[in-house]
């Protein structure tokens, strides 16, 4: 057959979408219907729609009001002092909106002015200083994309506890552009001491008061005074209207309303890094600064909140990666719970540290599926599986759990939270 004969691909969908449409016609008359033509007409055609003056700020459609930020009312005593989670099976590419990106508060979000804000840096230092907002955005300001993770994401899975979906067991993390101050220029304007040996203490104004201490070396390296995201500013729960930003740290360390930079000889020994945010291991000794966020990844879809719902055929995995590390240079997909694995596609680059998409673009068969992903950073480290993890530091942790997700995948598209070993 003359190969200018053979139908292509897209005129084969086109003739199928011809043939279902002449289906659904044919139905339609025989009941007496109206033309199909003629209800093509639907009202988005036919009347006016909304004007500019009426959405002076844009909030998403209706149609997608279920891709909020969800809690989990019994982990913690009060809202005040709690977690939501992003919907990040509902996003694609990398950028978290602000509105979906997770808070994470220890007494609660709390409204501070441009106007009534101060950055106090004192310890030190040859000139304690005092900045104003407005002094803030007189200094040279650089933009960076960086993810932002709870040290407690996935904290359920430690000891075989399971919430279902991708949302609660991996939803407290955002990634975002930040616009800021490189943190080393605010400390040479003081005349900071910054030998290798000093540490730096950075405290919230909130009621808790969250305060935690960062080596010099970090400090001087890409830390950021940050006071836009994604373009605008800081929302009230993120910190408005200035919070600090250290890439591929802990997210407790992000200090939010950031009001006080000290130089001090050694590490203060807060309560969030001595009874919280270290790591216990089985005989009770507990792990201390282990701020680097481990390389990671979770497949978003299919998942327990994005079932298959069109059936057998072509089907997108995709999930997200990261590492504190560094940069994401492969993430491996199991379908068949780690016995063996495919190369995923990775989306466009993001910067070091920040998320990265992948994709596996395969098809469905509808046989079960037990859906799994491993990354791998740019020093060589590969996402361990639970088991790996527990062999090494038991099932008391809380945090920094990176461990590899299971999700069984049934025969009608359904997932939920499972264990393989």
């Amino acid at each position: 057959m003359d190969d200018s004969l053979k139908p292509s691909r897209r005129a084969f969908l086109r003739g199928s979408a011809a043939v279902a449409a002449g289906t659904v016609a044919g139905g339609a008359a025989a009941q007496g219907a109206p033309d199909p033509l003629i209800t093509e007409l639907q009202d988005w055609a036919s009347f006016t729609g909304v004007g500019v003056d009426e959405t002076p700020y844009g909030l998403p459609i209706q149609f997608e009001r279920d891709v909020v930020r969800r809690n989990v009312p019994w982990l913690t005593a009060s809202p005040i002092s709690s977690i939501n989670f992003t919907p990040i099976h509902a996003l694609d590419g990398t950028i978290t909106p602000q509105g979906c990106a997770f808070e994470r508060h220890h007494s609660g979000a709390i409204e501070l002015s441009k106007a009534d804000y101060r950055l106090m840096i004192n310890g030190l230092v040859d000139r304690p200083l005092v900045f104003t907002y407005e002094d803030l955005e007189r200094f040279p300001r650089e933009n960076h994309v960086y993810f932002c993770e709870c040290a407690a994401n996935t904290g359920m899975e430690w000891a075989g506890s399971q919430l279902n979906g991708a949302q609660f067991t991996h939803g407290m993390i955002h990634n975002m552009e930040y616009t800021g101050i490189p943190l080393r220029t605010l400390l040479q304007e003081a005349g900071a001491d910054m030998s290798a040996d000093k540490w730096v203490y950075v405290e919230g104004a909130d009621a808790s008061s969250n305060g935690r201490s960062i080596p010099m070396e970090k400090a001087l390296d890409d830390v950021l005074v940050a006071f836009k995201a994604n373009g605008e500013a800081l929302r009230m729960e993120h910190g408005y209207p200035v919070r600090l930003v250290v890439p591929g740290w802990e997210g407790n360390m992000w200090v939010k309303w950031l009001r006080r930079i000290e130089i001090t000889d050694m590490a203060v020994e807060s309560r969030e890094e001595t009874s919280k945010y270290t790591d216990v291991y089985e005989d009770g000794v507990a792990r201390k600064w282990t701020w680097v966020m481990d390389a990671k990844s979770v497949i978003t879809s299919p998942s327990p909140q994005m079932p298959i719902t069109h059936g057998t055929g072509p089907l997108v995995i995709s999930g997200l990666a990261w590492s504190g590390h560094g940069k994401i240079t492969r993430v491996d997909v199991s379908t068949d719970g780690g016995i063996s694995w495919q190369t995923a596609r990775l989306g466009k680059q993001g910067d070091s540290k920040a998320l990265t998409r992948f994709y596996l673009d395969t098809e469905w068969d509808g046989s079960p599926m037990l859906l799994q992903s491993r990354a791998m950073d740019e020093t060589g480290y590969v996402q361990p599986t639970k088991d790996q993890l527990r062999e090494v530091r038991g099932e008391n942790g809380v945090y920094h759990n990176n461990c590899i997700q299971t999700w069984f995948v049934n025969e009608e598209g359904i997932a939920e939270n499972v264990e393989v070993s």
